[in-house]
C-alpha cells in the first residue's frame, strides 16, 4: 500500500529517536473512522535466534470476529532489541505482511503500545501514522505509567497515567485475570479504543484480533 509517511529503517537508536519525535506530531488523537467492518490484529515473533523477524496480520470481520484474511512476512532482523524502539525492529516485516493482504482493515489492534510510551510513539502510533489507518495498542505488560488499583472484573478499566498525563487504560477482559494495557495509536480516542478491545474479546484474555495474530506470528 502507499504509505502516508516514509523514513529509513537502517538507523541508529539516536536516529530512531529523532524519527519518533518527528512523526509524533502527525498523531491524531480524535476518532476519525467511519463504520468498522474489518479489524486486524498485528503481532510479531522471531525465528532462528532472533535473526528473522516474523510478522503476522489477521483480519477479522466485525462484529462477528470471523477470520477473513491473514498474512505472514519474514525479514532479516536488523535493529537491536531496545525497549522503546521495538517498532523499528518489527514494522518493516509488518509492512511486508500488509502488502500481502487482499482485505485491508478499518483499524489495527497492535500487540504493543500506542502513546503509553516514553516518547508517546509506540508501535501502534508508528504503524498508524505511516499507513494513516486507525490503530491502537493492546499490550500484555506495562511499559510506563501508574494506576491506582488493578481491575479484576470483566469490562472494568482504570486510567493509566504518566505523571499528570493520561496515556492509556488498564482493562480487565476476564474475571480475575491479568489486565491488558490499552493505549491510543492514531485516529482513535482512549474511550473508543478501550470499548473496541472489549468488543473483540470472546472467551480469552486477549481480544480475538491479536490472539489470532499471535497464533500466526508464533507458528
Amino acid at each position: 500500500m502507499q504509505l502516508r509517511h516514509e523514513h529509513p529503517w537502517n538507523v541508529t537508536p539516536q536516529q530512531a529517536k529523532t524519527i519518533q519525535l518527528q512523526l509524533c506530531k502527525y498523531i491524531i488523537s480524535q476518532d476519525q473512522f467511519n463504520e468498522i467492518n474489518f479489524v486486524a490484529g498485528v503481532d510479531v515473533g522471531f525465528e532462528q535466534n532472533n535473526t528473522i523477524t516474523r510478522a503476522a496480520i489477521a483480519v477479522l470481520s466485525f462484529p462477528e470476529l470471523v477470520l477473513i484474511d491473514q498474512a505472514i512476512a519474514r525479514l532479516p532482523t536488523h535493529f537491536p532489541y531496545i525497549p522503546g524502539y521495538l517498532s523499528f525492529r518489527e514494522i518493516p516485516a509488518v509492512l511486508k505482511a500488509l502488502d500481502k493482504l487482499t482485505q485491508y482493515p478499518d483499524i489495527f489492534l497492535c500487540d504493543g503500545q500506542g502513546i503509553a510510551h516514553p516518547r508517546r510513539f509506540g508501535i501502534a502510533c508508528h504503524l498508524g501514522v505511516l499507513t494513516d489507518i486507525p490503530a491502537l495498542g493492546v499490550a500484555k505488560s506495562r511499559l510506563i505509567g501508574t494506576y491506582e488499583s488493578t481491575p479484576v472484573s470483566k469490562g472494568q478499566s482504570v486510567i493509566l497515567k504518566d505523571g499528570n498525563e493520561i496515556v492509556g487504560s488498564v482493562l480487565c477482559t476476564r474475571d480475575k485475570v491479568k489486565p491488558l494495557y490499552i493505549s491510543t495509536g492514531h485516529k482513535i480516542t482512549l474511550a473508543s479504543a478501550t470499548r473496541l478491545v472489549m468488543q473483540c474479546v470472546t472467551k480469552y484474555r486477549l481480544p480475538e484480533t491479536t490472539r489470532q495474530a499471535h497464533r500466526l506470528a508464533s507458528g
